[in-house]
This record gives structure tokens, sequence and C-alpha cells, in this order.
């Protein structure tokens, strides 16, 4: 039976990273189709003189980078007041948090659209970067909210008490003892906000305007013709950089948790 589930557990792991390592191996091709012609470094250099994807690549990164900082301080907020109610206040609260994630993503696009074509003729303005990010918070908060809440539960509230009995105000007893006990939550919610708000598209592509532009939508205009080697070598630069992010977190949450053993 072992190596049955050995068996399974592989197969499982080459289905989701055997397409990934095949669009690495090929970046390095130098043909433009799936027809080995040598090895090649020409279509990362080439990636780095494009301006117009190096240009939405750094859209897409800015976006994802302000949703996340702004959806983990409101999930947050929101989190901890969710916690607050009690009862069926609560549970009605957390279930309408729950709806965004629930909902397709071309009912929130389609929404989101409409209320901001709707701003947009009252107060002149049109869709552009400002739309995309207030979307992209839009959909990343309540992720946060649901790593984050768990944290609230579980949490021991009378080490806040006792930080305030010691003598710490309410701002410092709240940033000393509740922010430190949530900030794996936090810090979850922001990596799942972070990872969404990079890989979406249909929100994006409703609430963009004409002239704004993210790599998932300039990637869906090269479908049109041939996708070009350097959309490989882009995405085989990504997957390595998420690759080492994820090592390097687990070693540091390993390292905490090998400090919070010897602490017990």
């Amino acid at each position: 039976m072992k190596k049955i589930s050995k068996l399974y557990t592989a197969l499982i792991i080459a289905f989701m990273y055997l397409p990934i390592l095949v669009l690495i191996a090929f970046s390095f091709n130098d043909g433009k189709t799936f027809v080995w012609k040598g090895f090649t470094l020409r279509w990362y250099t080439d990636l780095f003189k494009d301006s117009l994807i190096i240009s939405s690549l750094w859209n897409t990164l800015l976006i994802a980078l302000l949703a996340s900082v702004f959806a983990t301080i409101l999930g947050t907020m929101a989190a901890i007041g969710i916690n607050n109610f009690k009862g069926k206040k609560r549970i009605l609260l957390q279930n309408a948090s729950n709806i965004e994630i629930l909902s397709p993503d071309i009912v929130t696009g389609v929404s989101l659209m409409l209320m901001f074509s709707l701003l947009g003729v009252a107060f002149h303005f049109r869709m552009g970067f400002l739309t995309v990010l207030l979307a992209h918070i839009t959909f990343c908060t309540p992720y946060v909210v649901l790593n984050v809440l768990p944290r609230l539960r579980h949490m021991d509230y009378s080490v806040y008490e006792a930080a305030l009995d010691l003598g710490c105000n309410q701002w410092q007893a709240f940033r000393k003892v509740v922010i430190h006990e949530l900030m794996p939550g936090m810090f979850t919610g922001f990596l799942m906000s972070f990872t969404f708000s990079m890989d979406d598209f249909v929100i994006t592509y409703f609430t963009r305007g004409a002239s704004f532009q993210t790599l998932s939508i300039q990637i869906y205009t090269m479908t049109h013709q041939r996708i070009s080697p350097k959309i490989n070598a882009l995405s085989a630069l990504m997957f390595i950089v998420v690759l080492v992010l994820m090592i390097i977190i687990n070693l540091k949450d390993r390292k905490l948790e090998k400090r919070e053993g010897l602490r017990v």
C-alpha cells in the first residue's frame, strides 16, 4: 500500500508540475514552435527589451502589491469587527464576506464595471489604474478575513488584558499583542491576495478601461496570433521567483517552530 500511495502522489505531482517544466525547457528553445532547435538565451534578452511586456508586468506587480496591502489592512479590521459580534449577526456578516469568494469572477467583474461606469458618468472619470486597484482590493479582502478570523477565535484575550494591566495603553496592547497574534493569518492572507491579484484576468478585463494594460490582458491579446516564446521566459522567471520565496518562507516557519518548541 505504501508503494501505491507513493506512486499515486508522484503521478499527481507530475500531472501538476510537468507542464511548467515543459514551459521552462522550451523557454530555452531556439525555435518558435515545439520542435527543439537548439539551446538559446535570446528569449530572455528579448524579454527585457520588450517595453510593452515590461510595462504590463510592472502594472501587474504594482496593482498586486497595493491591492494586497490595502486588502490586508481592511480584511484584518473587518475580521476584528466580525469577531466582536455574537450569534446570528456574526454568522450573517461572515457569510456576507464569503459571497465574494464563492461568486463567479464574471459576476463580480460585470457588477464592478457597471458601478464604475455609473460613477464615471456622475464624477467624470474614466476606468483605468484606480478602478482596477479598487476592484482587486474588493475581491482580495475576503481572503484576508478568511485567514484572520480563525486566529482571532483561538487567541487568548487574557494576554491583551494583562498587557493593559502592566501599563500599556489600548493601542500599544493592540499592536504588541493582537497584531502579533494575528500576523501569521495576515501574512497568509497577504500572500493569497497577491497571488490572486497577479493571476486575475476576468475582473481586470471588465474594469481596466481602454488604455490600462496588465500582464494577463497582454497575454490574452497575444492569443490572436502565435504567442511569443518571450512569454515562456517570463513565466519561467516568475515561477522560479515564487518557488524561491516559498522555500524561504518555509525555512523561516521551521525556524520559528523550533524556537517555540525550545521555549516550551
